[in-house]
């Protein structure tokens, strides 16, 4: 099957992005803070990648449960060992935000140390590497191509069953709308925001280790994705699951075959400027929209395009 690499890119790219934007929504609900470290989760997931490729052998999607397991506790410990207590003390948001960042700085400073070990112990390059190699084929295309899109249909399917039809999923949208008055019911609000983070770094981890099949991984990869991941929460208006799903789709097939269109256009030099497609992302959304377009009312614009077409 022939199919430009590029919109293999744009697939692949649009649906990690949403992963990692379901994530940063999910944690964003709890706290109401933008988490920083976030991006470096999912840098968790490539370095799971690695060593379940290198070192245990085995084939890359191998490490997608352990992915989500160790990113989603090390989200858990920033909430509970950080954010947690800050909040009890009456932290303000911008306060809770630099904790975010110092977290983070933490968490890359650690994978650095982790990347060292693992070119001194086994001897594999563990910096700017990618597992392409190591991927299946299915239909002449690498089996990511697959994959992703695929991710993101199951946990959008999951999502709704979980969010809309068991009583731990109307307990977690109740307990993010109004913590007080949940607490009043019976709910059991601190176990559902760890739940919530579990499940926000959990997904992070999972996104990284798809990512190590087909971009290149790196300990300082969290910097260089955050923007992309907080215009696509942002785009999709930061407190709607769903929106978040949309948001990184849009913003993923936008950057990918935007910079491809563009550098056409007016030349390859336009390459290096692709990280200020999600900026002004960010920019347009926050001007036009500044609930996303979970705050749009679609109903509205269905009408006045459904009167503009009959002419009235």
């Amino acid at each position: 099957m022939a199919l430009d690499p590029i919109f293999s890119d744009a697939v692949i790219f649009a649906s990690l992005l949403s992963l990692l934007s379901i994530g940063l929504t999910l944690t964003y609900l709890t706290t109401r803070v933008p988490n920083f470290a976030h991006a470096s989760f999912a840098t968790i997931g490539v370095y799971m990648a690695l060593v379940a490729t290198h070192i245990w052998g085995a084939t890359p999607y191998v490490s997608i449960p352990v992915a989500f397991v160790a990113s989603g506790l090390v989200a858990v410990s920033l909430y509970v060992f950080i954010l947690k207590p800050l909040i009890r003390k009456g932290a303000s948001q911008a306060i809770l935000m630099i904790a975010t960042l110092a977290f983070d700085l933490i968490l890359i400073a650690g994978l650095n140390i982790f990347a060292d070990f693992v070119v001194q112990t086994f001897r594999i390059a563990s910096r700017e590497f990618t597992l392409r190699s190591y991927d299946a084929e299915l239909a002449g295309l690498p089996m990511i191509v697959f994959v992703a899109p695929a991710a993101i249909i199951v946990l959008s399917l999951t999502l709704y069953i979980v969010l809309k039809k068991t009583k731990f999923g109307i307990a977690m949208r109740a307990a993010t709308e109004n913590q007080d008055l949940s607490e009043t019911v019976g709910i059991n609000v601190k176990r559902i925001y760890v739940v919530s983070w579990m499940l926000g770094g959990g997904l992070a981890g999972v996104a990284g280790a798809l990512m190590a099949l087909w971009f290149q991984g790196d300990p300082n990869l969290g910097p260089l994705m955050i923007p992309s991941i907080f215009a696509a929460s942002i785009a999709g208006g930061f407190l709607s699951i769903y929106g978040a799903i949309a948001g990184g789709l849009l913003l993923g097939f936008t950057e990918v075959l935007g910079t491809r269109f563009l550098a056409g256009e007016f030349g390859s030099w336009l390459i290096a400027y692709r990280p200020l497609i999600p900026l002004a992302f960010i920019v347009v959304t926050l001007m036009l929209a500044p609930r996303g377009m979970a705050g749009i009312n679609w109903s509205w614009l269905e009408r006045r395009v459904r009167r503009h077409g009959s002419g009235d």
